[in-house]
Protein backbone atom coordinates (compact mmCIF):
# COMPACT_ATOMS: atom_id res chain seq x y z
CA UNK A 1 0.00 0.00 0.00
CA UNK A 2 0.98 3.65 -1.23
CA UNK A 3 2.17 4.92 2.66
CA UNK A 4 0.40 8.44 1.47
CA UNK A 5 -2.61 6.61 1.21
CA UNK A 6 -2.81 6.00 4.72
CA UNK A 7 -4.05 9.48 5.83
CA UNK A 8 -6.45 9.71 3.50
CA UNK A 9 -7.78 6.07 3.85
CA UNK A 10 -7.83 7.02 7.98
CA UNK A 11 -9.98 10.02 7.07
CA UNK A 12 -12.32 8.07 5.08
CA UNK A 13 -12.78 5.80 7.65
CA UNK A 14 -13.56 8.79 10.51
CA UNK A 15 -14.87 11.54 9.08
CA UNK A 16 -18.59 9.38 7.93
CA UNK A 17 -19.16 9.18 11.65
CA UNK A 18 -18.32 13.16 12.68
CA UNK A 19 -21.77 14.03 12.68
CA UNK A 20 -22.60 10.53 14.12
CA UNK A 21 -20.28 11.11 17.37
CA UNK A 22 -22.26 13.52 19.03
CA UNK A 23 -25.75 13.08 17.26
CA UNK A 24 -26.41 9.42 17.69
CA UNK A 25 -30.20 9.15 16.66
CA UNK A 26 -31.58 7.58 19.69
CA UNK A 27 -35.36 7.51 18.41
CA UNK A 28 -34.23 4.60 15.69
CA UNK A 29 -32.40 2.61 18.71
CA UNK A 30 -34.04 -0.44 20.17
CA UNK A 31 -33.94 -0.73 24.19
CA UNK A 32 -31.72 -3.98 23.39
CA UNK A 33 -29.34 -1.41 23.22
CA UNK A 34 -29.65 -0.46 26.91
CA UNK A 35 -28.96 -4.64 28.02
CA UNK A 36 -25.16 -3.64 28.16
CA UNK A 37 -25.53 -1.16 30.53
CA UNK A 38 -27.75 -3.04 32.19
CA UNK A 39 -25.56 -5.80 32.76
CA UNK A 40 -22.81 -3.65 34.03
CA UNK A 41 -24.95 -2.45 36.65
CA UNK A 42 -25.97 -5.56 37.73
CA UNK A 43 -22.72 -7.30 37.74
CA UNK A 44 -21.58 -4.40 40.09
CA UNK A 45 -24.72 -4.84 42.41
CA UNK A 46 -24.69 -8.94 42.47
CA UNK A 47 -21.38 -10.01 41.28
CA UNK A 48 -19.45 -8.85 44.46
CA UNK A 49 -22.47 -10.37 46.33
CA UNK A 50 -22.45 -13.85 45.02
CA UNK A 51 -18.91 -14.82 44.00
CA UNK A 52 -16.81 -11.69 45.75
CA UNK A 53 -13.56 -13.68 45.33
CA UNK A 54 -13.83 -13.40 41.51
CA UNK A 55 -15.30 -10.32 41.57
CA UNK A 56 -12.00 -8.83 43.43
CA UNK A 57 -9.50 -10.35 40.88
CA UNK A 58 -11.44 -10.03 37.62
CA UNK A 59 -13.86 -6.84 38.48
CA UNK A 60 -12.17 -5.23 35.19
CA UNK A 61 -12.30 -8.21 32.86
CA UNK A 62 -16.01 -7.88 33.53
CA UNK A 63 -16.38 -4.54 32.97
CA UNK A 64 -14.07 -4.66 29.79
CA UNK A 65 -16.68 -7.67 28.71
CA UNK A 66 -19.61 -5.64 28.84
CA UNK A 67 -18.03 -3.08 27.28
CA UNK A 68 -16.90 -5.31 24.24
CA UNK A 69 -20.78 -6.28 24.60
CA UNK A 70 -22.05 -3.03 23.46
CA UNK A 71 -19.14 -2.13 21.43
CA UNK A 72 -19.15 -5.01 18.95
CA UNK A 73 -22.50 -5.58 17.86
CA UNK A 74 -23.12 -1.77 18.02
CA UNK A 75 -19.63 -1.51 14.71
CA UNK A 76 -21.56 -4.75 13.23
CA UNK A 77 -24.80 -2.61 13.00
CA UNK A 78 -23.34 1.19 12.14
CA UNK A 79 -20.12 0.46 11.14
CA UNK A 80 -16.85 0.79 12.22
CA UNK A 81 -16.52 4.59 11.55
CA UNK A 82 -19.06 5.43 13.35
CA UNK A 83 -17.72 3.32 16.65
CA UNK A 84 -14.91 4.45 16.40
CA UNK A 85 -15.97 8.36 16.64
CA UNK A 86 -18.79 7.11 19.40
CA UNK A 87 -15.79 5.42 21.39
CA UNK A 88 -13.65 8.72 20.45
CA UNK A 89 -16.51 10.99 21.53
CA UNK A 90 -16.91 9.05 24.97
CA UNK A 91 -13.28 9.44 25.69
CA UNK A 92 -12.16 12.60 24.65
CA UNK A 93 -15.49 14.51 26.39
CA UNK A 94 -16.98 12.55 29.01
CA UNK A 95 -14.14 9.99 30.40
CA UNK A 96 -10.96 11.18 30.19
CA UNK A 97 -11.94 14.79 31.68
CA UNK A 98 -13.57 12.83 34.35
CA UNK A 99 -10.94 10.50 35.15
CA UNK A 100 -8.69 13.44 35.33
CA UNK A 101 -10.47 15.27 37.32
CA UNK A 102 -10.78 12.37 40.16
CA UNK A 103 -7.73 11.03 39.95
CA UNK A 104 -6.58 14.80 40.77
CA UNK A 105 -8.67 15.15 43.55
CA UNK A 106 -7.91 11.71 45.04
CA UNK A 107 -4.40 12.44 44.87
CA UNK A 108 -3.93 16.01 46.52
CA UNK A 109 -6.23 15.19 49.08
CA UNK A 110 -4.75 11.75 49.77
CA UNK A 111 -1.64 13.41 50.71
CA UNK A 112 -3.01 15.88 53.28
CA UNK A 113 -2.91 13.09 56.54
CA UNK A 114 -4.54 14.59 59.65
CA UNK A 115 -2.12 13.94 62.66
CA UNK A 116 -2.95 12.51 66.12
CA UNK A 117 -6.04 10.93 67.16
CA UNK A 118 -9.65 11.81 66.95
CA UNK A 119 -11.82 10.23 68.57
CA UNK A 120 -15.53 9.26 67.11
CA UNK A 121 -18.15 10.89 69.20
CA UNK A 122 -21.35 11.08 68.39
CA UNK A 123 -21.07 14.90 68.57
CA UNK A 124 -17.03 15.07 66.97
CA UNK A 125 -18.76 12.53 63.88
CA UNK A 126 -21.31 14.81 63.33
CA UNK A 127 -19.34 17.98 63.30
CA UNK A 128 -17.34 16.24 60.74
CA UNK A 129 -20.48 15.64 58.68
CA UNK A 130 -21.18 18.77 58.67
CA UNK A 131 -17.91 20.46 57.86
CA UNK A 132 -17.62 17.95 54.95
CA UNK A 133 -20.97 19.22 53.70
CA UNK A 134 -19.58 22.87 54.05
CA UNK A 135 -16.87 21.94 52.11
CA UNK A 136 -18.30 19.93 49.30
CA UNK A 137 -20.10 23.62 47.56
CA UNK A 138 -16.87 24.89 47.40
CA UNK A 139 -14.35 22.36 46.69
CA UNK A 140 -16.65 19.70 45.05
CA UNK A 141 -18.10 16.83 46.51
CA UNK A 142 -15.23 14.13 45.43
CA UNK A 143 -12.84 16.41 46.87
CA UNK A 144 -14.52 17.41 50.37
CA UNK A 145 -14.99 13.56 50.03
CA UNK A 146 -11.51 12.72 49.26
CA UNK A 147 -10.12 15.06 52.24
CA UNK A 148 -12.16 13.51 54.79
CA UNK A 149 -13.42 9.88 54.62
CA UNK A 150 -10.13 9.25 55.97
CA UNK A 151 -9.56 10.61 59.01
CA UNK A 152 -13.73 9.91 59.85
CA UNK A 153 -13.11 6.35 59.52
CA UNK A 154 -9.76 6.72 61.53
CA UNK A 155 -11.46 8.25 64.07
CA UNK A 156 -14.16 5.26 64.31
CA UNK A 157 -11.85 2.39 64.06
CA UNK A 158 -11.84 1.69 67.63
CA UNK A 159 -15.83 1.33 67.38
CA UNK A 160 -17.72 -1.96 66.56
CA UNK A 161 -20.14 -0.22 64.36
CA UNK A 162 -18.97 1.78 61.34
CA UNK A 163 -20.92 0.92 58.23
CA UNK A 164 -23.45 3.69 59.39
CA UNK A 165 -20.56 6.39 59.26
CA UNK A 166 -19.83 5.67 55.97
CA UNK A 167 -23.24 5.52 55.01
CA UNK A 168 -24.47 8.82 56.01
CA UNK A 169 -20.89 10.42 54.86
CA UNK A 170 -21.60 9.34 51.14
CA UNK A 171 -25.51 10.69 51.79
CA UNK A 172 -24.07 14.08 52.86
CA UNK A 173 -20.66 14.69 51.98
CA UNK A 174 -20.70 12.84 48.82
CA UNK A 175 -23.68 14.18 47.80
CA UNK A 176 -26.47 16.28 49.50
CA UNK A 177 -23.37 18.91 50.18
CA UNK A 178 -22.92 19.87 46.91
CA UNK A 179 -26.06 21.26 46.01
CA UNK A 180 -25.54 24.65 46.47
CA UNK A 181 -22.27 26.20 43.50
CA UNK A 182 -21.75 24.85 40.29
CA UNK A 183 -18.42 24.15 41.75
CA UNK A 184 -20.12 21.49 43.67
CA UNK A 185 -21.66 19.08 41.59
CA UNK A 186 -21.24 17.95 38.20
CA UNK A 187 -24.61 19.05 37.02
CA UNK A 188 -24.92 22.05 38.39
CA UNK A 189 -21.95 22.87 36.64
CA UNK A 190 -23.18 22.00 33.27
CA UNK A 191 -26.21 24.52 34.08
CA UNK A 192 -23.59 26.86 34.63
CA UNK A 193 -21.91 26.29 31.33
CA UNK A 194 -25.33 26.53 29.50
CA UNK A 195 -26.23 30.24 30.97
CA UNK A 196 -27.53 29.64 34.91
CA UNK A 197 -26.12 32.15 37.27
CA UNK A 198 -23.43 31.25 39.37
CA UNK A 199 -25.07 32.15 42.33
CA UNK A 200 -28.72 30.78 41.27
CA UNK A 201 -27.99 27.77 43.05
CA UNK A 202 -27.25 29.22 46.44
CA UNK A 203 -30.25 31.41 45.85
CA UNK A 204 -32.55 29.06 44.83
CA UNK A 205 -31.80 25.83 46.63
CA UNK A 206 -30.60 27.06 50.13
CA UNK A 207 -33.58 26.13 51.69
CA UNK A 208 -33.93 22.41 50.50
CA UNK A 209 -30.39 21.59 51.18
CA UNK A 210 -30.76 23.14 54.35
CA UNK A 211 -33.56 20.38 54.71
CA UNK A 212 -31.66 17.76 53.60
CA UNK A 213 -28.78 18.35 55.83
CA UNK A 214 -30.49 19.51 58.43
CA UNK A 215 -32.70 16.67 58.36
CA UNK A 216 -30.18 13.83 57.63
CA UNK A 217 -27.39 15.35 60.05
CA UNK A 218 -30.39 15.06 63.03
CA UNK A 219 -30.87 11.63 62.16
CA UNK A 220 -27.41 10.69 61.81
CA UNK A 221 -26.95 12.34 65.22
CA UNK A 222 -29.56 9.80 66.90
CA UNK A 223 -28.31 6.71 65.53
CA UNK A 224 -24.45 7.45 66.32
CA UNK A 225 -25.56 8.42 69.46
CA UNK A 226 -27.73 5.01 70.35
CA UNK A 227 -25.01 3.13 68.54
CA UNK A 228 -22.42 4.74 70.81
CA UNK A 229 -24.02 3.86 74.08
CA UNK A 230 -24.42 0.42 74.02
CA UNK A 231 -22.72 -1.82 75.46
CA UNK A 232 -19.10 -2.84 74.07
CA UNK A 233 -19.32 -0.45 71.10
CA UNK A 234 -16.02 0.86 71.58
CA UNK A 235 -12.90 -1.48 71.41
CA UNK A 236 -10.89 -1.18 74.48
CA UNK A 237 -8.03 -1.12 72.61
CA UNK A 238 -7.78 2.07 69.96
CA UNK A 239 -6.07 0.74 67.00
CA UNK A 240 -4.93 4.31 66.36
CA UNK A 241 -2.81 5.91 69.97
CA UNK A 242 -3.08 8.86 71.15
CA UNK A 243 0.76 9.79 70.34
CA UNK A 244 0.63 13.16 68.97
CA UNK A 245 -0.82 16.17 68.61
CA UNK A 246 -3.81 17.05 66.02
CA UNK A 247 -2.16 18.69 63.24
CA UNK A 248 -1.56 18.33 59.33
CA UNK A 249 0.95 16.78 57.45
CA UNK A 250 1.09 17.39 53.67
CA UNK A 251 -0.46 20.54 54.54
CA UNK A 252 0.75 22.53 50.98
CA UNK A 253 -1.82 20.04 49.40
CA UNK A 254 -4.59 22.29 50.57
CA UNK A 255 -2.96 24.67 48.06
CA UNK A 256 -3.31 22.56 45.39
CA UNK A 257 -6.84 21.74 46.17
CA UNK A 258 -7.33 25.36 45.66
CA UNK A 259 -5.34 25.08 41.84
CA UNK A 260 -7.91 22.13 41.34
CA UNK A 261 -10.89 24.49 42.09
CA UNK A 262 -9.74 27.57 40.23
CA UNK A 263 -8.41 25.06 36.49
CA UNK A 264 -12.28 23.76 36.54
CA UNK A 265 -13.84 27.24 37.39
CA UNK A 266 -11.49 28.71 34.84
CA UNK A 267 -12.36 26.41 32.88
CA UNK A 268 -15.88 27.46 32.48
CA UNK A 269 -15.60 31.28 32.54
CA UNK A 270 -12.83 30.98 29.72
CA UNK A 271 -14.62 31.15 26.42
CA UNK A 272 -12.03 30.40 23.26
CA UNK A 273 -12.97 29.75 19.50
CA UNK A 274 -9.68 27.64 19.67
CA UNK A 275 -10.69 24.15 19.20
CA UNK A 276 -9.72 20.52 18.05
CA UNK A 277 -12.06 18.64 15.86
CA UNK A 278 -11.13 14.69 16.38
CA UNK A 279 -13.70 12.09 15.10
CA UNK A 280 -16.52 14.55 14.96
CA UNK A 281 -15.44 15.56 18.52
CA UNK A 282 -14.40 19.26 19.62
CA UNK A 283 -12.07 19.54 22.34
CA UNK A 284 -11.27 22.91 23.16
CA UNK A 285 -8.86 24.77 24.64
CA UNK A 286 -9.90 25.67 27.72
CA UNK A 287 -10.35 22.23 28.72
CA UNK A 288 -7.17 21.23 27.65
CA UNK A 289 -5.77 23.44 29.75
CA UNK A 290 -7.61 22.42 32.60
CA UNK A 291 -7.01 18.58 31.76
CA UNK A 292 -2.65 19.28 31.82
CA UNK A 293 -2.88 21.63 34.32
CA UNK A 294 -4.55 18.53 36.15
CA UNK A 295 -2.42 16.46 35.81
CA UNK A 296 0.48 18.98 36.83
CA UNK A 297 -1.19 19.63 39.75
CA UNK A 298 -1.20 15.47 40.22
CA UNK A 299 2.33 14.84 39.51
CA UNK A 300 3.45 17.87 42.06
CA UNK A 301 1.48 16.64 44.47
CA UNK A 302 3.29 12.87 44.21
CA UNK A 303 6.05 14.94 44.23
CA UNK A 304 5.78 16.84 47.06
CA UNK A 305 3.90 15.03 49.61
CA UNK A 306 6.27 13.61 52.44
CA UNK A 307 5.80 9.86 52.30
CA UNK A 308 4.77 9.73 56.04
CA UNK A 309 1.41 11.23 54.61
CA UNK A 310 0.68 8.88 52.28
CA UNK A 311 1.55 6.04 54.92
CA UNK A 312 -0.50 7.50 57.39
CA UNK A 313 -3.59 7.33 55.08
CA UNK A 314 -1.79 4.26 54.17
CA UNK A 315 -2.80 5.89 50.32
CA UNK A 316 -2.80 3.31 47.12
CA UNK A 317 -4.10 3.47 44.06
CA UNK A 318 -6.78 0.62 44.46
CA UNK A 319 -9.62 2.31 44.83
CA UNK A 320 -9.08 4.82 41.56
CA UNK A 321 -8.01 1.89 39.73
CA UNK A 322 -11.89 0.22 40.36
CA UNK A 323 -13.09 3.29 39.77
CA UNK A 324 -11.68 3.58 36.52
CA UNK A 325 -12.40 0.50 35.54
CA UNK A 326 -15.64 0.33 35.88
CA UNK A 327 -16.61 3.95 34.59
CA UNK A 328 -14.92 2.82 31.51
CA UNK A 329 -17.75 0.52 30.87
CA UNK A 330 -20.25 2.99 32.26
CA UNK A 331 -19.23 5.59 30.21
CA UNK A 332 -18.66 3.44 27.03
CA UNK A 333 -22.84 1.04 27.41
CA UNK A 334 -24.38 4.49 28.26
CA UNK A 335 -23.90 6.39 25.11
CA UNK A 336 -27.26 4.36 23.57
CA UNK A 337 -29.22 5.30 26.17
CA UNK A 338 -28.03 8.48 26.82
CA UNK A 339 -29.18 8.95 22.95
CA UNK A 340 -32.45 7.52 23.52
CA UNK A 341 -33.26 9.73 26.41
CA UNK A 342 -32.32 12.60 24.24
CA UNK A 343 -35.30 11.59 21.59
CA UNK A 344 -37.51 12.76 23.90
CA UNK A 345 -41.21 11.58 23.19
CA UNK A 346 -40.14 9.79 19.80
CA UNK A 347 -37.52 7.37 21.84
CA UNK A 348 -38.29 4.55 23.22
CA UNK A 349 -38.09 6.33 26.83
CA UNK A 350 -40.56 8.41 25.70
CA UNK A 351 -42.96 8.06 28.00
CA UNK A 352 -40.74 9.14 31.01
CA UNK A 353 -40.38 12.76 28.97
CA UNK A 354 -44.10 13.05 28.41
CA UNK A 355 -44.69 12.00 31.91
CA UNK A 356 -43.42 15.39 33.22
CA UNK A 357 -45.46 17.41 31.28
CA UNK A 358 -49.25 18.58 32.53
CA UNK A 359 -52.21 17.59 30.54
CA UNK A 360 -52.13 21.81 30.01
CA UNK A 361 -48.37 21.55 28.46
CA UNK A 362 -46.94 23.36 31.00
CA UNK A 363 -43.90 21.48 33.34
CA UNK A 364 -44.18 19.63 36.34
CA UNK A 365 -42.13 20.19 39.14
CA UNK A 366 -42.70 16.86 41.05
CA UNK A 367 -42.73 14.62 38.32
CA UNK A 368 -39.25 16.97 36.91
CA UNK A 369 -37.94 16.06 40.74
CA UNK A 370 -38.86 12.15 40.71
CA UNK A 371 -37.91 11.61 36.75
CA UNK A 372 -34.24 13.42 36.92
CA UNK A 373 -33.84 11.79 40.51
CA UNK A 374 -34.60 8.62 39.67
CA UNK A 375 -32.28 8.15 35.60
CA UNK A 376 -29.57 10.21 38.40
CA UNK A 377 -29.87 7.43 40.68
CA UNK A 378 -28.41 4.70 38.08
CA UNK A 379 -26.94 7.06 35.20
CA UNK A 380 -24.42 9.75 35.10
CA UNK A 381 -25.93 12.64 36.77
CA UNK A 382 -24.70 15.08 34.34
CA UNK A 383 -26.03 14.13 31.08
CA UNK A 384 -29.71 13.43 32.77
CA UNK A 385 -29.80 16.51 34.46
CA UNK A 386 -28.95 18.08 30.73
CA UNK A 387 -31.65 15.88 29.12
CA UNK A 388 -34.48 17.29 31.84
CA UNK A 389 -32.79 20.70 31.28
CA UNK A 390 -33.34 20.90 27.74
CA UNK A 391 -37.32 18.74 28.27
CA UNK A 392 -37.98 21.96 29.86
CA UNK A 393 -37.28 24.27 27.32
CA UNK A 394 -33.51 24.82 27.26
CA UNK A 395 -33.89 28.74 28.05
CA UNK A 396 -31.46 29.76 30.92
CA UNK A 397 -33.20 33.03 30.83
CA UNK A 398 -36.97 31.30 31.05
CA UNK A 399 -35.87 28.80 33.52
CA UNK A 400 -34.37 30.96 36.10
CA UNK A 401 -37.12 33.26 35.95
CA UNK A 402 -40.67 31.78 35.10
CA UNK A 403 -40.14 28.30 35.03
CA UNK A 404 -37.73 28.66 38.19
CA UNK A 405 -39.64 25.61 40.41
CA UNK A 406 -39.03 23.54 37.62
CA UNK A 407 -35.17 24.10 37.69
CA UNK A 408 -35.23 23.82 41.19
CA UNK A 409 -36.46 20.60 40.76
CA UNK A 410 -34.64 19.02 38.14
CA UNK A 411 -31.14 20.22 39.77
CA UNK A 412 -32.38 18.78 43.60
CA UNK A 413 -33.53 15.25 41.91
CA UNK A 414 -29.58 15.35 40.15
CA UNK A 415 -27.75 16.00 43.31
CA UNK A 416 -29.50 14.74 45.75
CA UNK A 417 -30.62 11.45 44.60
CA UNK A 418 -27.06 10.65 43.21
CA UNK A 419 -27.10 9.19 46.70
CA UNK A 420 -29.32 6.74 45.96
CA UNK A 421 -26.98 4.12 44.96
CA UNK A 422 -23.03 3.65 44.59
CA UNK A 423 -23.15 4.81 40.71
CA UNK A 424 -25.68 7.65 40.86
CA UNK A 425 -22.61 10.35 41.83
CA UNK A 426 -18.51 9.48 41.08
CA UNK A 427 -17.27 9.86 45.11
CA UNK A 428 -19.89 7.21 46.33
CA UNK A 429 -18.09 4.24 44.31
CA UNK A 430 -14.98 6.04 46.05
CA UNK A 431 -15.81 6.17 49.05
CA UNK A 432 -17.03 2.84 49.04
CA UNK A 433 -13.91 1.33 48.04
CA UNK A 434 -11.79 3.40 50.15
CA UNK A 435 -13.55 2.38 53.48
CA UNK A 436 -13.31 -1.42 51.94
CA UNK A 437 -9.62 -0.93 51.92
CA UNK A 438 -9.71 0.57 55.28
CA UNK A 439 -11.05 -3.09 56.74
CA UNK A 440 -15.17 -1.14 56.69
CA UNK A 441 -17.31 -4.20 55.74
CA UNK A 442 -19.60 -2.13 53.31
CA UNK A 443 -23.14 -3.13 52.35
CA UNK A 444 -23.57 -4.79 48.86
CA UNK A 445 -25.10 -2.89 45.96
CA UNK A 446 -28.30 -3.97 47.28
CA UNK A 447 -27.83 -3.09 50.71
CA UNK A 448 -26.69 0.46 50.17
CA UNK A 449 -30.15 0.76 48.64
CA UNK A 450 -31.86 -0.83 51.53
CA UNK A 451 -30.55 2.23 53.59
CA UNK A 452 -30.56 5.00 50.90
CA UNK A 453 -34.74 4.09 50.33
CA UNK A 454 -35.59 3.71 53.86
CA UNK A 455 -33.71 6.96 55.03
CA UNK A 456 -33.62 9.31 51.75
CA UNK A 457 -37.08 8.49 49.90
CA UNK A 458 -39.38 9.67 52.64
CA UNK A 459 -36.88 12.77 52.72
CA UNK A 460 -37.77 13.16 49.41
CA UNK A 461 -41.29 13.02 49.51
CA UNK A 462 -41.56 15.36 52.11
CA UNK A 463 -39.26 17.38 50.16
CA UNK A 464 -41.80 17.00 46.75
CA UNK A 465 -44.91 17.98 48.99
CA UNK A 466 -42.97 21.18 50.48
CA UNK A 467 -42.22 22.53 47.67
CA UNK A 468 -42.99 20.69 44.22
CA UNK A 469 -46.63 19.74 44.39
Amino acid sequence: MNKKMLPVLLAGWLLPAVAFAADLDGAQLSVLWGVPFAGVLLSIALVPLLAPVFWHHHFGKVAAAWGLAFLVPFALTFGFSAAGAAVVHAALAEYIPFIILLTALFTVAGGIFVKGNLHGSPGLNTGLLAIGALLASFMGTTGASMLLIRPLIRANDNRKHQVHVVVFFIFIVSNAGGALTPLGDPPLFLGFLKGVDFFWTVTHLWSQTLFMLGALLALFYAVDWYLYHRREEVRPVDPTPDTTRLGFEGGVNFLLLGVVVALVLVSGLWKSPVAFNIAGTEVGLPGIVRDVGLIIVTLISLRITPASAHDGNQFGWGPMLEVAKLFAAIFLTIIPVIAMLKAGVEGPFGAIVRAVTRADGTPDPAMYFWATGALSSFLDNAPTYLVFFNTAGGDPAVLMTTLATTLVAVSAGAVFMGANTYIGNAPNLMVKAIAEDRGVKMPSFFGYMVWSCGILLPLFAVMTWIWFV
